[in-house]
């Protein structure tokens, strides 16, 4: 007997003749899941197929085929199965009936999906479930979590969750991986290294996935924290010689949360506690997540140790938000506080606040907040009226001279250097990155812009604008590189 309590079976269904709908659901299930098995890594198999509760077989009315209904236990493990394995399940069970099949993925009731899993204390060592496959055994790990009641409190804030947080083209890859990760904890991307300026929703995105766990299994060990009250708990035992404590609150986790990896710098002792944290979870298959404002390798002062391993699971980049998707973060918050934001208003304020998502929320609480004590509705004037101020400091700091300056400052080149004629790649690259930051932040035209870098024509200044502009799209550093001078430039 096989893991689905049926002997294994290669001859597909429909070879004897006609299904037997009324015997043939555990049937069709089992075969179609041991040709799975085989095609897929057993790691993808253990998380996303086995789990999946035996199917509800209907006949479809026009006899035509057969409808196969199977219940996901929530709504993001429905969407990711549905884009990652729903053809081929479909194809699979095709081919194993002899017949075509309708697949159907439904969620299961709360109560049901609960029932369907199985208690285990962590011991700090990975659970493990034993499969069998005809007469072979083997050993697989199985991602339980530890359902013990929580010892600390999660900290977490309700309010940011993935159905709350905007997507678009910005943080894509680093919502997918969280996706996966809220889905399946302790399998893949472990640990996950979320890197990107201020406000751009790196934080969002952590309490996203620790909430998304939190309401699939209540209790789970789940922590949120910043980086400081780590060092803040490091120091406090240290003076108390209660080491012991700080291992049972950290060591114990399903799932810890860090913000502000980079808040270790220097700070030895922690960095040598955070390692003996990070080791101890990773060993009982708990997840990390991490967010930091610059890459693992980028980190000062932080041993090298720590960031090999910072660097060991999935590391992403969050990136300024694109205008489209500023414009939709404005709605959708707007919306929130229950005002309707036209949509030409929105493009106003997103083309004029581009540094980040926690700049463009304050741009609209000063907007809406204008248009509540002036008892008028939202329009373009009444926003360029309420960001007066916000605007005229733009226009006032941002000059072509203070790009020059503060590009040749960030790269370590003389100011001279841009209006030079030098052409090494040390002097040509800030040069073209002065001349597209130049187009961006100032109305300056390609001209002028042109004068002011020693007299060069405007293809010049178009050739610099495009090629930085490609170049951000496919380079994460240069893409980091010029969000930190955006805004260091706006102050």
């Amino acid at each position: 007997m096989d893991n689905y309590g049926l002997q294994h079976r290669k001859t597909p269904l429909a070879a004897t003749g006609p299904p037997d709908f009324s015997t043939m659901t555990t049937d069709l299930w089992t075969l179609g899941c041991e040709r799975l098995a085989a095609e897929l890594p057993p790691q993808q198999f253990n998380t996303w197929i086995r789990p999946l509760a035996p199917p509800q077989l209907e006949v479809l009315e026009d006899g035509a085929g057969t409808r196969v209904a199977l219940r996901v236990p929530n709504r993001f493990k429905l969407d990711w199965i549905r884009s990652q394995y729903a053809h081929r399940i479909e194809s699979v069970l095709a081919e194993v009936s002899g017949q075509p099949v309708q697949l159907e993925l439904t969620l299961a009731p709360r109560e049901a999906a609960a029932g369907q899993r199985r208690p285990a204390i962590s011991t700090g060592n990975a659970p493990q479930a034993v499969e069998t496959e005809g007469a072979d055994a083997r050993v697989a790990t199985a991602p339980v979590l530890s359902l013990a009641p929580s010892a600390t409190p999660h900290k977490l804030n309700s309010a940011l969750t993935f159905d709350t947080l905007v997507a678009g083209r910005a943080n894509q890859m680093a919502r997918t991986a969280a996706l996966h990760v809220a889905g399946a904890p302790g399998v893949m991307y472990n640990p996950l290294f979320i890197y990107g300026g201020v406000g751009l929703g790196k934080t969002h995105l952590v309490h996203a996935v620790g909430n998304q766990l939190l309401s699939d299994r209540p209790q789970a060990r789940v922590l949120y924290l910043h980086a400081e009250q780590f060092i803040s708990d490091v120091v406090k035992n240290y003076q108390r010689k209660t080491f012991d404590e700080l291992k049972a609150k950290y060591h114990s986790l399903d799932l810890l949360l860090l913000d502000d990896v980079q808040f270790f710098a220097g700070k030895e002792r922690t960095q040598e506690e955070f390692f003996n944290t990070f080791e101890a979870l990773l060993a009982k298959r708990a997840h990390i997540i991490m967010t930091s404002d610059t890459y693992p390798k980028g980190l000062a002062d932080i041993d090298e140790r720590l960031t090999s391993r910072f660097d060991a699971g999935l590391t992403v980049a969050i990136e300024p938000p694109e205008l489209e998707m500023r414009v939709a973060i404005l709605i959708r918050k707007a919306e929130a506080e229950g005002a309707l934001m036209p949509e030409d208003v929105a493009f106003f304020i997103a083309k004029n606040v581009r540094a980040n998502v926690r700049e463009l929320e304050g741009a609209l609480r000063k907007v809406l907040a204008y248009a509540r004590f002036t008892h008028k509705d939202i329009h373009i004037n009444i926003a360029r009226e309420a960001l007066r101020d916000l605007l005229s400091i733009q226009n006032r700091q941002i000059s072509v001279e203070n790009i020059q300056k503060t590009v040749a400052d960030f790269y370590k080149i003389k100011v001279a250097d841009m209006y030079s004629k030098k052409r090494p790649a040390s002097i040509a690259h800030p040069r073209q990155v002065a001349m597209y930051l130049a187009k961006e932040l100032t109305k300056k035209s390609l001209p002028e812009i042109g004068e002011l870098f020693g007299g060069r024509d405007h293809t010049t200044v178009l050739h610099a604008v495009r090629k930085v502009n490609a170049d951000r799209g496919k380079n994460t550093e240069l893409n980091q590189q010029l969000h930190v001078l955006e805004q260091t430039l706006k102050g």
